[in-house]
């Protein structure tokens, strides 16, 4: 990975290869941390974070659902990211707050265990690819299941939770596709290993549930809303697995992913196998407002330097 010049430390911004935890943390031993994934954009209103605060809010909301407190406000959190990408010098970057259970018991009962706070930022390009993004990408049906709601919490973004997505995106690398799409513990689909999915059949958007054990995703969020804007329909219902074969478009998003097509799961095409009319559009619609070339949602971003651009 790139790396930059510093990352926050509870309160400290600390040279980068000075950011260390103790090896008995408690995070890294099972995995008792909640994390987001957030990028800064440099558009039309200079370096902006995107959703800044709806990402920190989703973060706290994964700590409370774990009975974690964390120790900064929203508000404290977002300038700290602001100032540390100024201190960074970067002008967009790829954002990962952080929050764990950190060092002080050992044993299954954490609510003892001090919180430790960590925001990092760095460099760091598209997820599938620039490629991937453009003509799209090979996926591949897992043989892991996603975990069920009664069994971990799937609206937490939790660390530990992540292994199930690993080990999906190791087996689709491994027989040499590019992503994982993760069927629930009913055999419906549930997401990739890192994004939340759309299928789309004769003009029609449709996602799994939230009994699919999905992310609540707010590049997802973000697609909800443009597409209504333009007058698209989206659908949340179980989806079979051979909808996947028979959809005339899928596309994938993430904040790392961002909005990329789908064009073969299981060495069947998507539709045309290239890139279809409504993920295409989806896709242009959410390069405009990251970069801040749709005013409606300026709102959306949160500017780095007040007044820069």
């Amino acid at each position: 990975m790139e790396e930059a010049e510093f990352i926050w430390v509870n309160g400290e911004f600390v040279p980068w290869h000075d950011a260390k935890i103790h090896v008995l943390t408690h995070g890294l031993h099972y995995g008792t941390s909640v994390f987001e994934g957030i990028r800064a954009y440099d558009g039309e209103l200079g370096t902006a974070v995107f959703r800044h605060r709806e990402h920190l809010e989703r973060l706290h909301e994964s700590a409370g659902m774990f009975l974690m407190e964390i120790p900064y406000t929203v508000e404290e959190m977002q300038s700290a990211t602001r100032e540390l990408i100024v201190r960074n010098g970067l002008k967009h970057c790829y954002i990962r707050p952080i929050a764990m259970r950190g060092y002080g018991v050992m044993g299954l009962n954490p609510l003892e265990a001090p919180v430790d706070v960590v925001i990092a930022v760095w460099p760091w390009g598209a997820y599938l690819g620039e490629e991937g993004k453009a003509a799209g990408i090979r996926a591949k049906v897992s043989s892991w299941r996603r975990f069920g709601n009664d069994a971990l919490i799937a609206h937490a973004k939790t660390s530990g939770q992540y292994l199930n997505s690993v080990l999906a995106k190791i087996e689709s690398l491994k027989a040499g596709y590019d992503e994982a799409i993760l069927l629930d513990v009913n055999g419906g689909v549930s997401e990739g290993s890192g994004e939340n999915l759309f299928v789309v059949k004769n003009g029609v958007i449709t996602e799994p549930p939230p009994t699919a054990s999905v992310l609540d995703g707010i590049t997802r969020r973000t697609i909800h809303a443009l597409a209504a804007e333009s007058g698209l329909v989206i659908e949340s219902r179980s989806i079979a697995r051979a909808e996947l074969y028979l959809a005339d478009e899928v596309f994938m998003t993430g904040t790392a992913a961002e909005v990329v097509p789908v064009r073969e799961i299981d060495d069947r095409p998507v539709g045309t196998g290239l890139p279809g009319p409504i993920t295409k559009k989806l896709q242009g619609m959410y390069d405009d407002v990251v970069n801040g070339r749709n005013p409606a949602h300026l709102d959306w971003l949160d500017p780095v330097v007040v007044g820069q651009g």
